[in-house]
């Protein structure tokens, strides 16, 4: 990519967003075009188009969706399906209409099977049945794979599509009811310490393993896929490496400093029991995470202590 190109990064207030605009930033690109949802609703095919047709940009990553964690994808299902589905059809609909010279689609891992072998292959997509808790999201996403692939096909697109594992990190949400899970134990130990609560409720029993990615290797990821990758289908990028829901938890209070008691709560649902990505085909390209888990942890807490949280 030529650094004078136009950029255009959807979602660029959000963690994935923010990150990939600072990660063209540092790589020298100055032209990147944002809007905020308020300048630009992208769930409007019109406006979408118009958008397009202004600003003509060279590249688009993809970043904008509606997202949350177990609680707010079960609840709010049909703004996850429909918000998703118009986001993401209206701008790869007119990536194609533009001739945008290419187009990095954002997913996330589950759109695989609840029950996928493990570790997850790419090409385990639509071999089982999804997780219902977040269908609603996975649908939406795996369709969007789908609609850059058959652009690719009929037209010649240059549309690829990543699939990220878990993320935290900067700009992060730390909503109790819609956050994922890294983010709400975070506040939860934090307002536990603060207050001198005696105990943290952990939802469900801490056993599902989770892999976990700062959103800074993420987009460092992006930034090498859109340089080296242009192939079909779904590319995973994730740190390949797993942890309990309860290890997690005892790793989240120590940096905290948290000394009180963990209670589970066994009513609140566990979500898949494990999920861990097989990365083996962006390590064998040449990419590989560089943030450890506990030292992204204690960058993101001592980055949060003393901002506001709500």
């Amino acid at each position: 990519m030529d650094k004078n190109a136009k950029i255009y990064i959807a979602g660029h207030r959000g963690m994935v967003g923010s990150a990939l605009y600072r990660k063209f930033k540092r790589e020298g690109f100055h032209n990147i075009i944002t809007f905020t949802s308020k300048e630009l609703d992208l769930r409007d095919q019109s406006d979408v188009r118009d958008m397009m047709s202004k600003e003509k940009p060279d590249y688009v990553l993809l970043a904008a969706a509606k997202v949350g964690g177990i609680h707010a994808n079960n609840t709010y299902r049909a703004e996850f399906l429909y918000d998703n589905l118009m986001i993401q059809s209206n701008l790869i609909n007119a990536c194609h209409k533009g001739a945008v010279k290419k187009l990095l689609f954002l997913g996330s891992s589950c759109i695989y099977p609840k029950m996928a072998p493990q570790p997850i292959k790419e090409e385990y997509l639509l071999t089982d049945t999804l997780e219902p808790t977040n269908e609603p999201y996975a649908i939406a996403k795996i369709a969007g794979i789908k609609l850059c692939d058959a652009f690719r096909d009929q037209y010649g697109c240059n549309f690829i599509s990543a699939m990220p594992t878990n993320l935290y990190g900067p700009n992060d949400n730390y909503d109790l009811q819609n956050s994922h899970v890294l983010p709400a134990l975070i506040r939860k130990f934090h307002e536990a310490k603060k207050n001198n609560t005696p105990e943290v409720i952990m939802w469900g029993t801490g056993s599902p393993l989770r892999e976990f990615l700062h959103v800074d290797d993420l987009a460092d990821a992006c930034y090498f896929l859109m340089e080296n990758y242009n192939e079909p289908g779904p590319i995973n990028v994730g740190s390949g490496v797993e942890i309990s829901i309860k290890e997690l938890a005892e790793t989240i209070k120590k940096t905290v400093g948290y000394t009180g008691k963990i209670v589970n709560d066994t009513d609140k649902p566990d979500g898949t029991p494990r999920k861990l990505m097989d990365v083996s085909k962006i390590q064998n390209m040449g990419w590989k995470h560089t943030i450890g888990l506990e030292d992204g942890i204690v960058s993101v807490y001592k980055d949060l202590q003393d901002k506001n949280w709500y």
